[in-house]
């Protein structure tokens, strides 16, 4: 298995672990997929994290396993389940924080770029080094949380951003010492946790919209979603719990 589920608290924790660089190999790219599917529908999780094994978060395409696409539509097929295990966090029902523990490098990039909170560790770096091994892609996933000029260096230059200069950029959350990435990962996916998970889920469902929509579409699309989460139970309860001053007990409905 390369890629580990686990659940606890309501907190997922998805880990990439294909040693030594959790390459992304055609098992472990319909694994995210499957995991993240998963977690959409599972009501025992309200937020999930994804990290790698190891000293690596995730060195992009496994060159060394490539699947043969000779076959008329192989190619097709695979860069289908490519965008798909992206996507599959992109569109995922549930916030995902990125705790990433080392190299983001290729597709590495293009799944952080995908979660929703980005929190690294100064062992980290971000790149898009396809130009040294003759293949391109990742561009687009970079482009949605780094500059202009940042992301056409890495592309014609492989270069790697170090992650304390994508925190001084305000690309990232944190650029913690590797002991600390984890424990301060699992104090915001707590923190998230704690808040109604419908709350939660329209409001990924209101970024993940309108980021692509003018100012006006995009924020009647935010509008719509408060009306739908005015007339749920955990709206009420939200409410009812500020004005007798106690925690609320949100039931996700």
């Amino acid at each position: 298995m390369t890629i580990k589920l686990e659940v606890a608290d309501y907190v997922a924790v998805v880990t990439m672990d294909n040693p030594p660089v959790n390459a992304q190999s055609m098992d472990m790219i319909h694994g995210l997929a499957d995991a993240f599917d998963e977690i959409s529908d599972r009501d025992d999780v309200r937020v999930a994290v994804l990290t790698g094994a190891g000293k690596c978060f995730s060195a992009g395409a496994d060159l060394k396993n490539r699947p043969d696409v000779s076959a008329p539509g192989a190619t097709w097929k695979r860069n289908r389940a490519v965008r798909e295990s992206s996507y599959a966090i992109i569109e995922c029902n549930k916030p995902v924080i990125a705790a990433v523990n080392g190299p983001a490098l290729g597709g590495g990039l293009g799944l952080a770029a995908s979660c929703d909170i980005i929190v690294a560790s100064e062992t980290a770096v971000f790149g898009l080094p396809e130009v040294d091994v003759g293949l391109m892609g990742g561009g687009k996933h970079a482009s949605r949380i780094l500059p202009h000029s940042m992301v056409r260096r890495m592309m014609l230059t492989g270069w790697r951003a170090p992650a304390e200069e994508l925190y001084r950029r305000g690309v990232i959350e944190a650029c913690l010492p590797p002991e600390d990435l984890m424990p301060w990962v699992m104090d915001m996916a707590r923190s998230i946790a704690s808040k109604s998970p419908m709350a939660t889920r329209l409001a990924k469902d209101s970024m993940r919209t309108i980021e692509n929509m003018t100012l006006r579409d995009g924020y009647r699309y935010e509008q719509n979603n408060t009306n739908a989460l005015s007339k749920t139970e955990d709206s009420k309860e939200a409410i009812a719990a500020f004005k007798e001053k106690r925690a609320p007990v949100f039931q996700g409905r």
